[in-house]
């Protein structure tokens, strides 16, 4: 018997609560796994409509939540991606729950140390991932097995089902704002692009939490793709990243035949969000903003490498993942690419990702 199975026959488990008023979701990082979480989020939001929703997130994702329409309030647990990492750390996080008042934690965080903070915030109804006994500290649990490959955004709905909530038709979802899609028009007008336009980003694999550089389709291999993309649907190409990623935006449009428009840190989550939802398509990694987009509702297209679509594909309709069939971690990204990774051999190649993306925007597109 493991110290978690001792520590939970410490803590009983109890019933959900019928009508909490006061409610903190906690999932700190990183920007995609925040987004596959707003499918638990619309779970809560429509069992509990008149409760006060707060959600404990972190500096790096924070952009994010705060456009959401169904959260009340953010709780910034700070630049970690771990807000518990250290016991000093874990007392200050316990406190600010504590601060808050809630009646019900939802917590989507495996680690033991969430698990404790939220137990010493003295929340009367706490709901928590309870991976391999780490949930110890929640009185209302939901038992997965880390091992089992399952998506992200339905792992975190277990939780939700542990309330005994209704789950059905829950998915990613982050809706533009009106104000950011008049900004975004605003500018692409402005640098002359208008529809339709399709959106690239080379960016991803990298976040407080984790460096994985070989979750990028290498550069060239998206240049060629836009070539093809922008030549069939007669669009122009935007490529979209952060404020750090103007060099890779540059390798990508240095290979291409096309004009683009590169847009590295130029634009808030919002106006992203906003970019990707009235475009064409968007096609990018396996990383927060290709999340992003299919939230928004965006025609999105992932390209995974090292990393499994069954735990990390979009949790979107209108949306496909790409994917060569190779091994991957049994833990997830936790467990990093395997050493001889390489995209030309292991990878899914230029011709295979055209001819699936035009079939998905063929069956996509409404029937007259």
């Amino acid at each position: 018997m493991s110290i978690y199975d001792t520590l939970s026959r410490l803590f009983p488990t109890r019933p959900a609560p019928e009508n909490p008023r006061r409610i903190v979701l906690i999932q700190p990082c990183c920007i995609g796994d925040v987004l596959l979480a707003t499918a638990a989020l619309a779970a809560l939001r429509r069992a509990y409509p008149g409760a006060h929703l707060t959600w404990a997130v972190g500096s790096w994702s924070k952009g994010v939540v705060e456009l959401h329409p169904m959260v009340d309030a953010v709780l910034d647990t700070g630049a970690e991606a771990l807000p518990v990492y250290s016991p000093r750390s874990l007392w200050r996080f316990a406190r600010d729950l504590r601060a808050g008042r809630f009646d019900l934690a939802v917590s989507l965080v495996r680690s033991p140390l969430m698990s404790a903070a939220v137990l010493l915030a003295g929340i009367p109804y706490r709901a928590g991932l309870d991976s391999a006994g780490r949930g110890f500290g929640y009185n209302l649990r939901a038992p997965i097995d880390p091992h089992t490959p399952r998506h992200e955004a339905d792992i975190y709905l277990d939780v939700a089902r542990a309330l005994g909530l209704d789950v059905t038709g829950c998915r990613a979802n982050l809706p533009p704002r009106q104000a950011d899609r008049a900004a975004v028009r605003a500018l692409l007008d402005e640098q002359g692009v208008g529809a339709p336009y399709i959106v690239l980003s080379p960016v991803g694999g990298r976040n407080p939490g984790m460096v994985l550089d070989a979750k990028r389709w290498p550069p060239h291999h998206l240049a060629a793709l836009a070539d093809r993309l922008a030549a069939r649907l007669a669009a122009q190409v935007v490529l979209v990243g952060g404020p750090d990623d103007d060099l890779l935006l540059a390798a990508v449009a240095e290979n291409m035949q096309t004009p683009s428009l590169r847009l590295a840190g130029k634009l808030t989550f919002g106006q992203i969000a906003a970019l990707a939802a009235d475009a064409r398509l968007y096609v990018g990694n396996d990383t927060g903003l290709t999340h992003l987009a299919a939230a928004a509702g965006a025609p999105t297209v992932m390209i995974l490498g090292p990393s499994d679509p069954a735990r990390y594909a979009p949790f979107a309709d209108n949306a496909v993942a790409l994917w060569k069939p190779s091994p991957v971690s049994r833990t997830g990204v936790a467990g990093g690419a395997p050493k001889d990774w390489d995209w030309m051999r292991d990878g899914i190649g230029v011709d295979e990702a055209e001819a699936r993306i035009l079939a998905f925007l063929a069956d996509a597109a409404p029937q007259m």
